[in-house]
């Protein structure tokens, strides 16, 4: 793994790269954070996503509200006034208008390393990251060949910039992973997505893992072994599919 920074519109973004630990040139991957920042469980992700074969770029997307230290996440949404915090110092401008201008610099930045595959790349995401990397498919069509999303919230709202309705952009494979127990994710929307994603042609596949909301990661209280390996399954699969073929 390597810290780097990444020049956007915005500022300089700090971000890490995670390479194979040998071959190449390799498939790329785009990974979004979830909403409790970059921390060590969020790293493995690229660390393991490397171990597949992949050259992975995890972009801190909080950049914009300046250093910060790692959230506990047993207490940042259930104590009020961290929550408040959270809200308006760091989602207030980790909006996707913002991130999806600093996805073009993300993928500029993939597209220029010498050991990175031609050609499209995946993209995965997490909490908000799995808004971004839906939305990311629908923006940049032309160079995200699979899009994976897991716990994802908000994916199907009457939001002007809902990335469901971005469905007829995508030519992307998408996977779609909610949870049972899942407000920014209900049943409702589910349905609302998959006949966007349906009546738009895109290759897509929803499923809901009988988790909680946030099930991936080791630090969290929801976290799921269970769920989270098939995660790890679908996602490697989806990738290795559709990027190594």
């Amino acid at each position: 793994m390597s810290e780097i920074t990444i020049k956007t519109r915005d500022g300089l973004c700090r971000s890490f790269e995670f390479r194979p630990a040998k071959g190449g040139p390799w498939p790329a991957v785009l990974v979004y954070m979830d909403g409790l920042g970059i921390r060590p469980a969020m790293l493995e992700v690229g660390e393991r996503l490397a171990t597949h074969g992949y050259y992975v770029l995890l972009p801190d997307l909080f950049y914009r509200s300046g250093p910060y230290e790692p959230m506990d996440p047993h207490t940042v949404f259930s104590d009020p006034d961290k929550r408040k915090v959270l809200m308006e110092k760091f989602f207030a401008l980790a909006t996707p208008a913002n991130i999806m201008s600093d996805t073009r610099a993300f993928l500029d930045h993939i597209a220029a390393q010498s050991n990175v595959r031609r050609g499209g790349i995946g993209t995965t995401g997490y909490c908000m990251g799995g808004l971004m990397s839906l939305t990311a498919a629908g923006t940049y069509p032309e160079r995200i060949a699979a899009t994976a999303s897991y716990h994802g919230g908000r994916l199907a709202t009457d939001a002007p910039d809902s990335p469901h309705l971005l469905a007829p952009k995508i030519k992307s494979r998408v996977y779609i992973a909610g949870a049972i127990e899942d407000q920014s994710f209900p049943d409702d929307m589910k349905r609302r997505l998959e006949e966007a994603l349906a009546k738009a042609g895109v290759d897509h596949k929803i499923e809901t893992y009988p988790a909680k909301h946030g099930w991936v990661f080791r630090d969290t209280p929801v976290y799921d072994a269970a769920a989270a390996e098939r995660h790890w399954l679908s996602m490697v699969t989806l990738f290795d599919t559709t990027l190594k073929h």
